[in-house]
């Protein structure tokens, strides 16, 4: 109760599972205290993983991230067997000591990672969330009530030694972290906000007599989340005490879970689904881009004439938009009949007979008659700066501008 970090162990297996119910038990429960619970997910079909956490996770989250981080790795061990539906069910400070943690580590937000494929696998499990007796706003004085209420530490009166052993821890940690607690607070809050982003169902179970966990707290949480868009079922209990909503109420208490349980079953299969499908569009958008790029390295191979690897026709035809209209030999004023047509025909390019005086002029203009005066060294030993001072300096022709010009 009094350490760090926790345990966790699996609860009843089924044979064939609906899924897999974590549950972030209270701080000082054992078992045998959350032995009723199990039994009620396992007679759903529901497989069970408990952890239970201890209460200076609170006050050292890297503790809590390290217990979240276990409980990760097994989660991902099991699901990379066969993957199911996820459901958090949170008692009390359960979120405060770890499941926040899991949370953050799923979003990539603490030191401890998992690599993206294993946060990937986990997050596309997860189907809902339950609250009991949760969340509860953590102070200082809230969480010294919380550790000598007798409902947590399931015993009829607290004993006065206990009560001076908590007054003095709380007082000294509060002297260590008091200019840390409330930033601590505040990104707990934002944390289970921010779990709406994953489109599970909400089940929240309260009551108006428990002196731990505030009920106005708790509807205030639960009318944040549906301004968030979350799916959110607020169920409140007469009279039951803190963690006690089961044992008062255990009828309404399991047609709620029921509930929940059977939404979160149907979320998974949709969410699998719509995966699938997501997945099936890329493999075919993948195939319909590699068969163009294998008929272009077929036509590169290819001994016939092609344009950068491509045959070409004289009557090819390469389709542009409509709002481009040409075809050599027409007029501008054609271009309404081009739009109809929105296409572009390609000719073959004109040949140049060496002998034909346009063979003559470019043989004038390109090879010079004297080359006698030529100063011929190796372009390795002609800097740039001497190339572009040559072509600076050199007399201009008009003759050769206006032939390239005609060219």
């Amino acid at each position: 109760m009094w350490g760090f970090g926790g345990s966790y162990y699996w609860g009843r297996r089924e044979k064939k599972r609906e899924g897999i119910v974590v549950v972030f038990a209270w701080m000082s429960s054992q078992e045998k205290h959350v032995k009723s619970y199990v039994d009620l997910y396992s007679s759903l079909g529901w497989d069970s993983l408990v952890c239970h956490s201890q209460f200076l996770n609170m006050f050292f989250p890297e503790k809590a991230e390290a217990l979240a981080f276990d409980i990760l790795n097994i989660l991902t061990e099991e699901l990379k067997i066969k993957s199911c539906p996820l459901v958090f069910a949170s008692f009390s400070g359960g979120p405060k000591a770890c499941m926040y943690k899991v949370l953050q580590i799923i979003e990539g937000k603490c030191k401890l990672q998992l690599n993206l494929d294993d946060c990937r696998l986990v997050r596309d499990c997860i189907s809902g969330y339950i609250y009991d007796s949760s969340p509860v706003d953590f102070t200082s004085d809230l969480g010294r009530r919380f550790l000598v209420h007798p409902s947590v530490l399931k015993i009829s009166h607290t004993p006065r030694v206990l009560s001076w052993m908590v007054n003095v821890i709380s007082d000294g940690l509060d002297a260590v972290f008091l200019n840390r607690f409330e930033s601590l607070r505040a990104e707990y809050w934002q944390t289970l906000y921010s779990s709406v982003s994953m489109g599970a169902p909400y089940l929240i179970l309260c009551s108006e007599s428990d002196e731990l966990a505030s009920y106005q707290v708790i509807c205030n949480f639960t009318q944040r989340l549906q301004e968030l868009g979350g799916d959110v079922k607020l169920v409140k209990m007469s009279g039951s005490p803190h963690v006690g909503h089961y044992r008062v109420y255990p009828i309404d208490y399991k047609a709620a879970v029921t509930e929940l349980l059977g939404k979160a079953a149907a979320v998974y299969s949709q969410r699998t689904q719509r995966l699938g499908g997501e997945r099936l569009v890329v493999e075919g958008t993948h195939d319909e881009v590699s068969e163009p790029i294998g008929d272009l390295r077929k036509a590169v191979a290819s001994p016939n004439k092609s344009f950068l690897g491509v045959p070409i026709q004289p009557s090819d035809h390469f389709c542009m938009p409509s709002s481009v209209g040409y075809h050599e030999g027409r007029d501008v004023g054609s271009l309404q009949d081009e739009h109809k047509e929105g296409v572009i025909h390609l000719h073959s390019p004109p040949s140049i007979n060496a002998h034909g005086v346009l063979g003559q002029i470019l043989f004038d203009v390109c090879v010079p008659k004297n080359v006698e005066d030529w100063d011929v060294r190796s372009s390795t030993s002609l800097s740039s700066r001497q190339y572009t001072s040559t072509r600076r300096h050199a007399p201009f022709n008009p003759i050769k501008c206006i032939r390239r010009s005609r060219l």
